[in-house]
């Protein structure tokens, strides 16, 4: 019987922890969609659907300001820490670098939330 009562324990914790981790694994998925929706209505146009970039982003415009960079391998994102780069979507390059430092790279606080 004790053997039986255990088995019975196990199962119910199996299954218990494979179902949260089922329901872990949708809302992931679920925070994953939001994302790239996100990216495609706000970033894609500058950033590219492909996380490609502008070209030549490390060379100056006109103006001085720097054409938009990818978002993979090949460009700088990855370098920087998650807070500075929330910082800089949620207020904007310019707000985040300051000292007059222009940006076409808007903040978008206004549209988005935590």
């Amino acid at each position: 019987m004790l053997i039986a009562a255990v088995g019975l324990a196990a199962a119910i914790l199996i299954l218990w922890r494979g179902s949260a981790a089922t329901e872990a694994a949708v809302q992931d998925q679920a925070v994953i969609a939001l994302g790239q929706r996100l990216y495609a209505e706000n970033c894609a146009s500058c950033h590219g659907a492909d996380l490609e970039g502008q070209p030549d982003w490390q060379t100056p415009l006109e103006n001085g300001r720097y054409p938009a960079p990818p978002h993979d391998e090949t460009g700088h994102t990855w370098h920087h820490a998650d807070p500075l780069l929330e910082r800089i979507i949620r207020d904007g390059t310019a707000a985040v670098v300051g000292d007059g430092y222009e940006s076409d790279m808007p903040g978008f606080g206004d549209v988005m939330s935590d």
